[in-house]
């Protein structure tokens, strides 16, 4: 990636003073190392009348894949295009910006400890850019940047000289030319402006961004045409933290408008009255609504089938309706963990005599699992390849047959309510699928109708009009006796 500032000057004002306002010496070539390669600044030519000072980023594409596998928390959507093979390395994007913030901290600041008179001073200004991701077109890049201050030349870069026909590419080389800007604002707008035009960053969004972009952002984002675009693309479109940093920006408009502060304007609420009770975690929600429908199913000896670390087994413990737990789980390092949870070896004997954890795999059949009230499978058959399912369903509906079976799920339609999700990804790393509401409901319908259950379903967390709950229930009560399972019907007709 390469970018180049450019001032001019005159022999009042000569233009090497941008080497004091950079902090870097016109006459080295200094080298800076970056999480994702080394930030080399040089200067290509610097006299008083014309002084250049360029960035040249060395992108690392091995780390930059390490840092970002491109899906969960761990990367933007592009940072890890095709692995190795991508535009990463070339075109300007949030790497870049990131570098131009930490090699040029003071100057963005409008630091200059040398000549302190400097950073405030307007000058020419001419800033390239060989090629720059432009998610919009040339015309956005316009709009974004001509309130500013600058005059914009955005060439479009063809898909390939050679064929015309194909026409351009998204790609542009940026000329950006000015006298009324200073060096700080220039860099502020660089910075926020080059992974807005990109629309991703190769890093996780969190909350700390919003307090980097009204950074940034001081002095010109809140009056910005583009203000809304800017601030949705800038914050990776999670939108709570664009409300949340628009908010704000109407803020510090309403106080410029008011010749005030914004800490007057945004006195409505007193401090007492800012504490907000924090939403129940979707774990909690989860264990609330099994428990309510074990008690409304009056059992009392209950399977925590895929118990993993004991949450459930904890929960159901403090409840002496539950006179047996049995917790299992494949995982001998899940139920060392939940031991160590419950504190079996200082349970006290009548409790301890309550609770029990075997390590089994549900896609076999245990005898020891039969008789039992209830069982519940909690995000759990999601876990398994979807040709195993046919082997769990035996071994918990054909062979344990317990009177009430609980299974949750997760709803995959609701995922796009999730701000961290990116698009198309499972919630976590090891679920081999998830269901919409539909076939979740045809998976348990016809599970019920085999083995003789009647099925009702639930919502577990806030019900969207739109795309469900989170969490799907599907709760199993054995039918009447009278009723024939598929198994028996084809026990008898053998």
């Amino acid at each position: 990636m390469f970018l180049t500032i450019t001032a001019t000057g005159t022999p009042e004002r000569p233009a090497t003073d941008l080497g004091y306002l950079l902090h870097k010496h016109p006459d080295k070539s200094q080298a800076f190392s970056t999480s994702y390669g080394k930030a080399h600044v040089l200067y290509p030519e610097a006299d008083a009348q014309r002084c250049t000072a360029a960035l040249l980023l060395e992108v690392d594409a091995v780390a930059l894949v390490r840092r970002g596998k491109g899906k969960g928390r761990g990367g933007a959507p592009d940072a890890a295009l095709a692995q190795y093979v991508n535009d990463r390395p070339y075109a300007a994007s949030s790497l870049l910006a990131v570098a131009l913030s930490a090699v040029f901290s003071s100057a963005m600041r409008g630091v200059c400890t040398a000549r302190p008179e400097l950073p405030a001073q307007p000058r020419p200004l001419r800033v390239e850019v060989p090629a720059l991701p432009a998610r919009g077109g040339a015309g956005l890049v316009s709009r974004l940047f001509e309130p500013l201050g600058w005059t914009v030349t955005a060439d479009p870069v063809a898909l390939d000289t050679r064929f015309p026909e194909w026409g351009d590419s998204r790609y542009v080389r940026l000329v950006l030319e000015s006298e009324t800007l200073t060096l700080a604002e220039a860099l502020r707008h660089l910075y926020v402006l080059l992974p807005v035009l990109d629309d991703a960053k190769h890093y996780w969004v969190a909350s700390d961004e919003v307090d980097k972009l009204l950074r940034a952002g001081e002095g010109w984002l809140p009056q910005h045409p583009e203000q809304k675009l800017i601030t949705s693309r800038y914050l990776s479109r999670r939108w709570s933290l664009t409300r949340q940093a628009m908010e704000r920006l109407e803020l510090v408009r309403l106080a410029e408008t008011d010749d005030s502060e914004v800490e007057d304007i945004d006195n409505a609420v007193g401090a007492e009255a800012e504490t907000e009770e924090k939403p129940t975690p979707l774990a909690v929600q989860r264990r609330d609504a099994i428990i309510a429908a074990l008690t409304a199913s009056g059992a009392t000896r209950v399977l925590d089938l895929g118990c993993g670390q004991g949450e459930l087994v904890q929960a159901l413990l403090k409840d002496p309706r539950f006179t047996e737990i049995v917790g299992v789980d494949v995982s001998m390092r899940a139920l060392t963990i939940a031991a160590r949870r419950l504190k079996l070896d200082r349970m006290g004997e009548r409790q301890a005599s309550r609770v029990r954890l075997l390590q089994g795999s549900l896609a076999y059949t245990d005898t020891s699992l039969g008789g039992y009230d209830a069982a519940v499978l909690s995000e759990v058959i999601e876990h398994l390849d979807l040709p195993r399912l046919p082997a769990l369903e035996y071994a918990v509906f054909g062979s344990a047959r317990p009177r009430t079976v609980l299974v949750t799920t997760p709803n995959v339609e609701y995922n796009v309510r999730w701000e961290s999700l990116p698009a198309g990804h499972v919630r976590h790393g090891d679920h081999r699928f998830e269901w919409t509401r539909e076939e979740f409901r045809a998976w348990a319908s016809a599970v019920a109708e085999r083995h003789g259950y009647d099925v009702r379903f639930g919502p577990v967390g806030p019900d969207d009009p739109e795309v469900g709950p989170p969490t799907q229930m599907a709760v199993f009560e054995l039918s009447a006796p009278t009723t024939k399972t598929t198994h028996e019907k084809e026990a008898k007709a053998a």
